[in-house]
């Protein structure tokens, strides 16, 4: 074989390698991206079937039925409801009127199945340790500064 004939051998072992292992990669993000819906758009049938998807929005107020780790509750965006089953222990947070993201499966009789489900809070939550301390600062600064203008 000529060294010409050998290097396009090789170029071309090299190409099928990385397109080969570039088809593996893809496949797995595929089989591994979960894309979130609110619930009008599951209504709506626009979540995949028979596939993972995430569902967020709020828990509807009075709709908790608990039995013993079997949770039933309904997930709400205030224009519609997606009934939401899960067996597992709930998040500290997870309480009516708060926000909910389930993880999980639909069913064909319109029951979402929750593998995981993550309660939010919203974003100006801190710690009460980190509160206390802003307080304290706060009130030392207003001293020190009404101090100041004696």
């Amino acid at each position: 074989m000529k060294p010409r004939h050998k290097r396009l051998t090789l170029i071309g072992g090299i190409v099928a390698a990385v397109c080969v292992a570039a088809a593996l990669v893809l496949s797995a993000l595929d089989s591994n991206i979960n894309f979130s819906y609110s619930p009008s758009e599951v209504t709506a049938k626009k979540a995949p079937a028979n596939r993972n998807f995430r569902i967020g929005g709020l828990v509807k107020e009075g709709s908790v039925k608990r039995d013993g780790i079997d949770v039933q509750f309904i997930v709400t965006d205030t224009a519609q409801n997606v009934p939401v089953r899960y067996t597992g222990i709930l998040p500290d947070l997870f309480k009516e009127g708060k926000g909910v993201v389930a993880q999980g499966q639909m069913r064909d009789d319109g029951v979402f199945v929750a593998r995981e489900v993550l309660a939010k809070h919203d974003e100006n939550y801190m710690p009460p340790e980190a509160s206390d301390a802003l307080k304290r600062a706060s009130t030392i600064g207003n001293t020190v500064v009404s101090g100041d203008k004696k």
